[in-house]
């Protein structure tokens, strides 16, 4: 009995200093990669793999230090059980923000799929209803509007989290087609007409905007193509961009800089407790969906973003703060052009200031075809 207790505490102090030992090791090799620039803090979620590692090791030394073995098992029982049950809620939260109320398991997912409430005709727009093939079992939805007349090319309009194309790109896409630009208003999956019940805040949807921009490509959409997204949108762009898709010029509304941080940020408006908690939700997300959300980082995609970039940004945006749009403006490699809405939140910014959206983006697209 005395030999079992002795090996059972020996375990439980290896555990205790391999953990401290993975601690101090990291920490050691943060303050060396850090000021070389080789490693970038918003990456990963350090502090909560900090407090795991430290306390892994305190239990492990607890546990090494409790005679009775019969307390060992209870404290061990209660660990499990509460892991698995925060990690229960964290993948069912995880299910539930990101998959709307027609999908397998209904009970699981509250919000409803985002349905488009009217069509271009109601604004007096001619429209052709496109579906664009991802494959066998996917399709997104598209409305094409006409400019009648010497165009200047087409604009791709996607919208943001939990909208759709007659929600979110109807106004915008009026304001395009009065500057002279064909307009292609997507859905992406998950929404409007578009297959599909879920939504992964630009990662899938990075792939819809490929496959939007084909489709414009292969019916012969006149040339060139800007990319215009709203919040979400213009993250799911930036993505597309950063792996390898070139359009003329780029609109990008309201994007986020970190994932991460969006998530606290929201989390933070409901008053829930974020550390933990929030990188749990991204794990279990990404899990769920095969991305890796804690490398979705809109502020690294602009370093290789090479073509003309707008960004619009109202002022007072509770979800992004101006100093990290200002790291996006910063990191964008190619023609830039940063204009703040004052006085405004996260609001469609067409609805605000039609005016001064109008021509800050008439502006900025003209100043690319004459250079």
């Amino acid at each position: 009995m005395i030999r079992s207790r002795s090996k059972t505490r020996l375990v439980f102090l290896q555990i205790g200093f391999v953990s401290w030992g993975v601690l101090l090791l990291g920490f050691l090799a943060f303050l060396w990669l850090r000021p070389q620039g080789q490693f970038a803090l918003s990456q990963l979620p350090l502090m909560t793999i900090a407090l795991w590692l430290a306390g892994i090791g305190l239990v492990a030394f607890l546990l090494a230090g409790l005679l009775s073995r019969k307390t060992r098992i209870y404290i061990l029982f209660f660990v499990g059980v509460l892991l698995i049950l925060v990690n229960g809620l964290a993948y069912f939260g995880a299910y539930t923000l990101t998959h709307y109320n027609d999908s397998m398991l209904p009970g699981l997912a509250f919000a409803p799929k985002p349905e488009n409430a009217s069509n271009p005709a109601e604004y007096g727009l001619d429209y052709a209803t496109e579906r664009i093939t991802i494959n066998d079992d996917e399709w997104l939805e598209a409305w094409r509007v006409p400019y009648y007349g010497e165009t200047k090319g087409t604009v791709l309009l996607f919208p943001g989290n939990g909208g759709n194309k007659s929600h979110q790109l109807m106004w915008p896409a009026g304001v395009f087609n009065r500057l002279g630009y064909h307009t292609l208003m997507v859905d992406f999956r998950g929404q409007g007409g578009s297959s599909g019940n879920s939504a992964t805040m630009g990662l899938q949807e990075a792939e819809d905007v490929v496959a939007a921009m084909a489709h414009a490509e292969q019916i012969g959409l006149p040339e060139p193509y800007v990319l215009y997204g709203v919040s979400v949108g213009s993250t799911a762009i930036m993505k597309a961009l950063d792996g390898g898709l070139q359009p003329a010029a780029v609109v990008l509304e309201m994007p986020f800089a970190y994932f991460m941080q969006a998530v606290k940020t929201r989390m933070q408006a409901q008053d829930f407790p974020t550390t933990g908690v929030a990188e749990l939700l991204v794990f279990w997300g990404s899990v769920q969906h095969g991305y890796n959300g804690f490398f979705h980082n809109p502020a690294n995609y602009a370093k290789s973003i090479t073509v003309p970039a707008l960004i619009l940004h109202g002022e007072n945006d509770r979800w992004t703060s101006l100093d990290e749009i200002n790291q996006i403006y910063d990191n964008l490699a190619g023609p830039k052009e940063l204009v703040v809405f004052p006085n405004t939140g996260h609001s469609l910014l067409v609805t605000v200031d039609e005016p001064l959206w109008a021509q800050s983006i008439g502006d900025f697209l003209q100043a690319q075809w004459q250079g």
